[in-house]
Formats: structure tokens, C-alpha cells, sequence
């Protein structure tokens, strides 16, 4: 996960006193910096009128659809024939109405777009606006017209939208994976506070940053090495100078800078005319965005962040949400289970299941089902190959486990053994989505704070099993189930049982 960031636009803040009336003259480096930058960002601007023509061609789609669905299929009595003029009239104010939503709502800002969820949310927060206004507008004014066709509009085209975004979005990360329509970033701090902050860069896929330079206080070294590409150190104290120098369009501040506020408020001050972008990195990371509130007091932006909460109604709605989805799973899937006993059967004889002791929350054990992978004396054949252990942590791993059957080998490539486990999760010893369930001896190992894993109820899936299941380290794999642990949130389940199905579509670290 990346380190919070904080935008901040490049100009002067002056508080309680009257900006002066002077105009601040650019020079002529500064003005040949801000040209080469905007011609660097034409891909930006050119990727946000893709997504406003999407927008409009989805939204006047969504709509004729609706009107379609509507009117197509019921016949209409002559007493109520629709009047065509009409319901032209009151489509094209839908459209325009959801069109100036959007924009109004930010969906196309420049610092959503392409990273995170905020651009979805701002798609359905707008959706929902434009449609409450327009419907109080029509009571208003008295207005006659089908419910069936205005409450068809509203899903269509919000679904229509972020699916067109989400295509957006998948054709820029390719793009950003081949080193294309990246911002270019100078990233600024002393070493240590520089390192961690490109390392996050580069380690994200698809990052929107290619950071091409780095001016660091406390180092002579020539590059901050991050164990992938290194970045050069530019031997300069002038960041606005070495920015123009890297033709970087974006300065990174990691960390407190050595000069504090006062050397922030003068690199804004020499950034202005320039198309350069000004980020503050600060040091919280693994903290999602809605627990955390900017508050400017007197100038001084403070950081709320809202402590996690382990009970309430958002744990309800969780709780709602696997049941329904489980027993629909497990309906849907109960053929697929015929078949994959029938060939554990067949392959050795021995039992279809194997169940096996879990810690969930908590520290409540629990008898966890899958289908069987090994051979039958697979626990008692453990004590013989720890030595050759290829986990690391207090986790065991095998990548060729001789316990493993030919069908369990097929099986745990697409972690088809982990399906029985939806009768744990509508059971409610598990969830849908959560940390993996750890073994007892595992929890016996834990240091402290890793026990805050088993503040929530262990997943079918979760951020451990779309980042690299068992090729990640234990570190690794502590910190994404801390960081669900601490920020999960329904819509987050969603995407995660997403990216499930895409792993699975294409295992990679199964065994």
C-alpha cells in the first residue's frame, strides 16, 4: 500500500494577510519548464475527453435502453399513449442532468482518475444525485411520467458507466505497465524517507508515477538503490531547478523535509507558472481513505484518522452479505462438487473431505473443510519434511509437496479445494472475505500485533490470495490482512471477490 498523499496546488497561501497586487513574473526557465510539461500531459488531457465521450455515448445508451425496455415490451392502453415530444424533451434533461453531475462531482479529476476507488464512487455518488434532484424536480412541477422507465435510467446507466470506466482503466493500467502515460516524479526527503516512498511506487502495478530523479539530503550517494531500477540522485538543492532538470511534472515531498512548512511554502512559491504538481507524502500509511479527514486549523492541516471499528452495522450488512452469497454459491456449485469427489474417489479411495482445526475470531477453533488434496497420512508425514520448509514466518510451504495427490495438484492451482469452505462461511466461522484462517501452532508463534488478525472473522479469500498467495512473505502477508483487518468495507469485499475469480482464471503462487 502506498503512503498517504496530499496534493497541494502551487501557489502562495497567505493567511490574514491581502495578497499583494504584484504580478509574480515567471521566468523564462520556469515558463519552458510549463510548456514541456504540457505537452508531456496531452495523454492526460486526451484520456479525459475519451472518458467524457464514453460518458455521454454510455449515458445516451443507458437512457434509450430504459425508454426501450419500458415502452417495448408493455403495450400501451390509448388512454395513456405516451406523448413522444415529451419524454424527448424530459430524456435530453436526464442526460445533460447526469452529464453536469459528473462533472460537478469530479468524476474526471485529474487525481482520481486511473488509481482507486474515488473515481467509482463519485460515478455512483453523482448517479444518485442527479437522479434525487431530477425526481424532486418532476414532483415539482407536476410532471406525468412512467416510474418503470426513470427507475430503469438509474441502474443502467450507473452500471453502464463504471463498467465503460473500468475499461478505461484496464487499458490505462496496460498502458502505465508498459512505462506509458506516467507522471513523471522528483521525489525529495532524506534517504530513508525517499527509499520507502519509491520503493511503494514501484512495487504498485500500474502506478501512475515514474520517478525519475530524487534530491536527498543526507546521502552522496550517485542513486537511491530500491532493489529494482535505481534512481539517480540529482546533486542540487534547488528542487525546483532539478525538476525542470528531470522534466519531472509532479515533486514528491516524502517524509518532514529539511526546512519544514517554510520549505514547502517556497517550493510552491518557485513551482507557480510551471505545470509541475506538488505531493506531500506523509508517513501514515496502511490507513484507508475514508477513515481519514483533513482539518485545517489556523493553517495547520491536521490528519484525523478515524480508530477501526470491530463491531456495528457495517458488520451486519458483511454478515447479511455471505450468507446470501454462499448459499447461492453453494447451489450454483453443487454439481461441480459431485464431480470433484467423484475423481478424489476415484484417484485413491480414501475420503472426499479433510477437516482440519482453525483460529477465527476471536481466538474461537473451528473445523475447517476442503476437499482433499493429499494423501490420507499427510499430517503425520509433516513431521518428516519441515526441514525442508520453504515458507517463512511461522507458515509451512512446499512448493513440491510429495503429500500432494494428482487431483489435489489440479485442485490447488485453482484452489478448488478451498470450495467447501462456503459451508464454514454460512456456518459463520468464516466470512466470504477476511484474513486467512491460521492453524493453532501458528497462532502460538504470533508476535503481539499480529494478533490483531483474528479481530474479524478468517476469509475464503482476501488480500493475501489476489497479491501473490504463497509467494508472498510472512511480513507481507501479515501486513495486507492487517491492513483489511483494520479497513475492509463492503464494496472493498466486492472488488476483492473480483480479483478472486481473475486469479483463479490465471493462478499464479498456488501450491
Amino acid at each position: 500500500m502506498r503512503p498517504v498523499v496530499t496534493e497541494v496546488k502551487s501557489r502562495p497561501v497567505l493567511s490574514g494577510l491581502a495578497r499583494p497586487r504584484l504580478r509574480r513574473r515567471i521566468t523564462t526557465a520556469a515558463r519552458d519548464h510549463a510548456l514541456s510539461q504540457a505537452s508531456e500531459r496531452v495523454w492526460a488531457r486526451n484520456y479525459r475527453i475519451r472518458l467524457r465521450l464514453t460518458d455521454v455515448a454510455t449515458i445516451i445508451l443507458a437512457v434509450t435502453l430504459a425508454f426501450s425496455l419500458r415502452f417495448g415490451i408493455e403495450a400501451i392502453p390509448a388512454s395513456t399513449r405516451i406523448n413522444d415530444g415529451q419524454y424527448l424533451v424530459i430524456s435530453a434533461t436526464i442526460v445533460v442532468s447526469w452529464l453536469i453531475a459528473l462533472v460537478a462531482f469530479g468524476v474526471h479529476d485529474s487525481r482520481v482518475i486511473g488509481v482507486g476507488t474515488s473515481e467509482y464512487k463519485r460515478i455512483v455518488n453523482a448517479s444518485a444525485t442527479a437522479f434525487g434532484l431530477f425526481a424532486i424536480a418532476l414532483v415539482i412541477l407536476k410532471v406525468d411520467i412512467a416510474r418503470g422507465y426513470f427507475m430503469l435510467a438509474l441502474p443502467l446507466g450507473t452500471v453502464s458507466l463504471l463498467g465503460a470506466h473500468w475499461l478505461w482503466r484496464r487499458w490505462l493500467v496496460a498502458q502505465r505497465s508498459l512505462d506509458h502515460y506516467l507522471c513523471r516524479a522528483l521525489v525529495v526527503g532524506d534517504l530513508d524517507d525517499v527509499g520507502y516512498v519509491i520503493r511503494q511506487i514501484q512495487q504498485k502495478s500500474g502506478a501512475a508515477y515514474n520517478v525519475v530523479g530524487a534530491v536527498v539530503s543526507n546521502t552522496d550517494a550517485p542513486t537511491v538503490a530500491t532493489g529494482q531500477k535505481p534512481v539517480p540522485v540529482l546533486a542540487t538543492t534547488n528542487v525546483a531547478q532539478a525538476a525542470r532538470n528531470a522534466g519531472a511534472d509532479t515533486v514528491i515531498i516524502a517524509g518532514q523535509p529539511k526546512g519544514g512548512a517554510n520549505f514547502i511554502r517556497n517550493l510552491g512559491w518557485q513551482l507557480e507558472g510551471t505545470a509541475t504538481d506538488l505531493v506531500l507524502a506523509s508517513q501514515l500509511t496502511d490507513v484507508a481513505g475514508p477513515r481519514i479527514h483533513f482539518r485545517p486549523v489556523e493553517g495547520l492541516p491536521l490528519i484525523h484518522v478515524e480508530i477501526p471499528q470491530f463491531e456495528g452495522g457495517k458488520h451486519v450488512l458483511k454478515r447479511a452479505f455471505d450468507v446470501g452469497s454462499t448459499a447461492a454459491g453453494i447451489i450454483v456449485l453443487a454439481p461441480l462438487f459431485l464431480i470433484i469427489a467423484l475423481l478424489i474417489k476415484l484417484d485413491d479411495g480414501g475420503p472426499v473431505f479433510f477437516t482440519q482445526e482453525r483460529v477465527g475470531r476471536g481466538q474461537r477453533t473451528f473445523r475447517m473443510v476442503k476437499f482433499r488434496s493429499m494423501v490420507t497420512t499427510a499430517e503425520s508425514d509433516l513431521a518428516a519434511l519441515t526441514h525442508e520448509n520453504q515458507g517463512n514466518g511461522v507458515l509451512f510451504k512446499l512448493k513440491h509437496d510429495p503429500r500432494v495427490t494428482t487431483v489435489g495438484r489440479f485442485l490447488r492451482k485453482y484452489s478448488l479445494d478451498e470450495l467447501p469452505q462456503l459451508w464454514n462461511v454460512f456456518l459463520g466461522d468464516m466470512s466470504l472475505v477476511g484474513p486467512r484462517p491460521p492453524l493453532p501452532r501458528e497462532v502460538a508463534a504470533y508476535e503481539d500485533h499480529v494478533h490483531r488478525r483474528l479481530y474479524i472473522k478468517p476469509g475464503l479469500t482476501g488480500m493475501w490470495q489476489v497479491n501473490g498467495r504463497s509467494d508472498l512473505s510472512w511480513d507481507e502477508s501479515v501486513r495486507l490482512d492487517l491492513y483489511y483487518v483494520e479497513n475492509w468495507s463492503l464494496t472493498g469485499d466486492l472488488i476483492i471477490v473480483w480479483r478472486t475469480v481473475k486469479v483463479l482464471l490465471n493462478p499464479v503462487g498456488a501450491y
